[in-house]
């Protein structure tokens, strides 16, 4: 199994619209309603308001590397992602649980 960690956070030079927010998480949540190889996938929002916290975190689990792999190129990914970079900078981690 191969996990796939992904921590998001407003990007400093926009600002906060709320309904945009609440819209970009929601398409994330649904991401795996349009991609059927997905195992697991948590969207998550921070609990605390500390400087070294970041604002999501997304927890995604993949049967291997190879799916996650596929995963990244994928159609509703990428479409996703075109959004979420006009909004969110983040950070990734992967690896084999």
């Amino acid at each position: 199994m191969m996990r796939h960690l992904v921590m998001f956070r407003r990007l400093p030079a926009v600002a906060v619209d709320l309904e945009l927010e609440q819209h970009l998480v929601a398409r994330m949540q649904r991401l795996p309603e349009q991609i059927d190889f997905i195992r697991g996938w948590t969207v998550a929002a921070n609990e605390l308001d500390r400087p070294i916290c970041w604002d999501y975190l997304l927890d995604s689990s993949f049967d291997d590397a190879a799916a996650v792999e596929r995963y990244l190129p994928h159609p509703a990914h990428q479409a996703l992602v075109k959004d979420l970079k006009q909004y969110f900078e983040w950070v990734a981690v992967d690896y084999t649980c």
